[in-house]
């Protein structure tokens, strides 16, 4: 055999090797993050869209806004695909110029469907942070920080709104307000992939 065949074929092998060591880290790590069931109105952080939810994607598409995603709304839910393998990344909702009701309905819905948070901070943002076991308690985030260990979190739900959301002394009326489900370590492997 020629030696430059042969030399090809072991590139060809780490090249195949490595790409099946990415897509399996990916797929792992999606599963990781659906096991932990983050779901809005039938969206679940990590899953794969179902045919039905595709249909809905192809009817409601909106310009994505990073490489290798595509992005579609649901009434007022957004959520952010995978085009690689149809997961989903990201899910949002934004209110611009909304009144304080609006602010404290959505915060307490969010409160019904994914309980106590983790954090509270600045009385305009809110956290549920979730490690491999489920969503971290307050109490073991507070402890974990006093010992200046970072936790682990896998996914998040974050709330942010411009105003305090429990100050009814605020004087802004009108705010905007959004909230947003993701997973940083999946984003950042996404990243790299797709570099």
């Amino acid at each position: 055999m020629n030696k430059y065949f042969i030399f090809y074929l072991a590139v060809l092998f780490l090249f195949v090797a490595a790409c099946s060591s990415q897509t399996d880290d990916t797929s792992g790590l999606f599963d990781r993050v659906a096991k932990l069931e983050i779901q809005r109105n039938d969206y679940t952080l990590g899953k794969r869209l179902t045919d039905k939810q595709k249909e809905t994607a192809h009817r409601n598409a909106v310009e994505a806004a990073s490489p290798g995603t595509y992005k579609f709304k649901d009434n007022d839910l957004y959520v952010v695909i995978d085009k690689a393998t149809d997961r989903i990344l990201i899910i949002y909702e934004h209110y611009a110029s909304v009144t304080r009701g609006k602010i404290r309905e959505l915060v307490g819905d969010l409160f019904f469907v994914f309980g106590e948070p983790t954090v509270f901070a600045h009385d305009k943002t809110i956290y549920w942070a979730y490690d491999a076991d489920g969503k971290i308690s307050e109490k073991k985030y507070k402890e974990a920080k006093d010992q200046k260990k970072v936790p682990n979190f896998l996914a998040t739900v974050k709330l942010n709104s411009s105003h305090k959301i429990m100050d009814s002394t605020d004087p802004v009326k009108d705010g905007d307000v959004y909230y947003i489900i993701s997973s940083e370590p999946l984003l950042k492997l996404m990243e790299q992939r797709d570099q």
